[in-house]
């Protein structure tokens, strides 16, 4: 029986879309499929979702955005990771680490 897809986690889609983004730069769709491609499918993004996220790391200049042509010939827009951007999933990510070896303690606690 297959696993159901899960919704993310609230507060963690901006740190897996400047995950994603350390990778290579990428229009909306193609963010969208990459986190669903390395969750192997566990998580799905709504496009909603998505677009507001981007909208708000591009007000905070944790990334930069550009129009350009997709593979097949379609114009969408490109997000590319700032420095700024990259300092920021260095931040989500340790506290992430923190809060995950936390709750693993607490599930591995015995009485």
């Amino acid at each position: 029986m297959d696993e159901p897809t899960t919704d993310l986690i609230q507060g963690t889609l901006d740190m897996l879309i400047l995950k994603t983004l350390s990778l290579q730069p990428m229009h909306g769709f193609g963010i969208a499929r990459r986190i669903e491609q390395i969750s192997r499918d566990v998580f799905k993004v709504n496009p909603g979702s998505l677009l507001t996220a981007l909208e708000r790391l591009h007000r905070a200049g944790w990334v930069d955005a550009e129009w350009r042509h997709t593979e097949n010939s379609r114009r969408a827009r490109f997000y590319t990771l700032t420095r700024k951007g990259r300092k920021q999933l260095d931040a989500e990510t340790a506290d992430w680490t923190r809060r995950v070896s936390a709750i693993a303690r607490l599930l591995k606690a015995e009485e």
